[in-house]
């Protein structure tokens, strides 16, 4: 497959989802750019602001490091070609559709100007573990299943509103929820390392695993890479609900 280069306008939980992608990548011989714009906890809003004034504010990770250059939204638009520009909402406004409009259109547009051959991506983000402490999580009544239901809509709506294709992470995670291995409440291990952002290995392949299976068309089964430290079983149970979706 031809080199794929994806630049991510985000925060803390695309920073997750992206973490392990090119080392996924390197290990099927694709080769890629993956950077993630970060700034924790950005909302399309401070985005599309960040866009309009120019400012240096985000943190540059690229291929899941950070050398210290903090950057502009419009130097990173244009020092390549992207093939895939992502965008998301900040987790805890996730599941209010006040939240998202006018500056998701107004985003999309800005970057379609920017960047014509790239193709926009939502990235429909996950709820917060069920016992998790974050403070947004009392928006939900402290219930996964409402902030699931309350952000899938929200995702839903706004990818058709901007005409852009969802990578689902959100939906993964609850079927793997329900996996043995991963049923936090009975006392085994939760895909978060905090109650929101995602655990360091599980949570992280994860993602990573998706997005490339999304992004290749390729069978994550057939892909050799696993973290350090991570428990085979729980490897292919990921891998197994990825390529229930994407064989």
């Amino acid at each position: 497959m031809e080199r794929f280069r994806l630049l991510a306008v985000g925060n803390s939980f695309s920073e997750d989802a992206l973490y392990y992608l090119h080392d996924i990548c390197a290990a099927a011989g694709v080769p890629c750019k993956v950077v993630n714009l970060y700034i924790g906890g950005c909302s399309l809003q401070r985005h599309y602001e960040n866009l309009l004034s120019g400012e240096q504010v985000y943190e540059y990770q690229c291929n899941g490091c950070f050398d210290g250059q903090i950057v502009s939204l419009q130097q990173v638009l244009v020092e390549d070609t992207w093939d895939y520009i992502l965008m998301q909402q900040a987790s805890h406004d996730s599941g209010r559709w006040e939240t998202y409009e006018p500056w998701l259109s107004q985003l999309a547009e800005e970057l379609r100007q920017s960047c014509p051959d790239a193709e926009l991506l939502l990235h429909k983000t996950w709820a917060y573990e069920q016992d998790s402490t974050h403070d947004a999580f009392e928006r939900y009544h402290c219930s996964q299943q409402e902030m699931y239901d309350a952000l899938s809509e929200c995702y839903q709506k706004a990818a058709l509103q901007i005409g852009v294709r969802l990578i689902p992470s959100a939906d993964v995670i609850q079927a793997v929820r329900r996996e043995i291995g991963f049923r936090y409440e009975q006392g085994e291990q939760s895909l978060c390392r905090d109650g929101f952002h995602m655990h360091m290995v599980y949570g992280r392949f994860l993602l990573g695993a998706l997005f490339y299976a999304f992004l290749t068309g390729k069978n994550i089964c057939e892909n050799p890479f696993c973290p350090d430290g991570a428990e085979e079983d729980k490897i292919q149970t990921i891998r197994r609900n990825i390529a229930s979706i994407f064989p």
